[in-house]
Formats: C-alpha cells, structure tokens, sequence
C-alpha cells in the first residue's frame, strides 16, 4: 500500500490518503499521482510513510526503528501530514512550524528549536 497527499493551489497538505503501490497497473492504470490528481481535483504527490527528517527507517526484530538499508526509499524529506506544507524545489514535505523561535533545518526540512534541551541533572 502506498500513501498519497492530496495538496491545494497553495501547497498546503489537505488530506493522506492510502492509495496503489506506483508499480501495480490496474485496468491499464500505472501512474498513480496522476490519477489521483484527477479524481481527487488536487495535486496528489505520494509521501514515503517511514521516512522523517530525510532518513527512511524500518524496524528490527525487537519492533525498534532503526535507519533502512535502503535509502532510496526516503523521499520527499517527510511523511507528509495534514497541514505540511509541499516545497516544490525541495521536492519536500515541511511540517508545520511550532513555535515562532523554531529555525528552518534545510538538511532535514524540519524546524528545529533554537538550542537544545538541556540535559537533567543527575
């Protein structure tokens, strides 16, 4: 199964949707973004499920994430989400901002707080 966002005239992320895997061909149908775009009426770009901050993850025997062997399946930085926002040149799906400190990460295509959090004391 894959995963499509739907994405309005001002890249704002709408919906998710589950939606055919980009290799299943259905009644001649093989490009799913598009056909999702026309039934849809919205852009519709697929979004990588496991993928967060540019890194795609699977889990290991003990059900822990851990980094995939296959990065090829990290695309478009982010899972996308409703209310993310859809950076064309970035080819990337951007969360929303938290708060107005946050800066822009552009490796990851997330904000990142302004320092970090501090470490307890033990």
């Amino acid at each position: 199964m894959a995963h499509y966002a739907l994405i309005d005239q001002n890249n704002l992320v709408v919906q998710v949707i589950n939606g055919r895997d980009e290799n299943e061909v259905v009644d001649g149908i093989s490009d799913w973004e598009s056909y999702y775009s026309e039934v849809s009426g919205l852009k519709a770009l697929r979004t990588s499920y496991n993928t967060i901050a540019g890194v795609h993850y699977t889990f290991d025997a003990n059900g822990e994430r851990i980094p995939s062997q296959d990065q090829s399946k990290a695309f478009r930085k982010n899972y996308a989400g409703t209310g993310f926002t859809y950076d064309e040149q970035r080819d990337a799906f951007i969360p929303p901002k938290e708060h107005e400190s946050f800066i822009f990460n552009e490796e990851t295509c997330q904000w990142d707080p302004p320092s970090d959090w501090p470490n307890p004391e033990p």
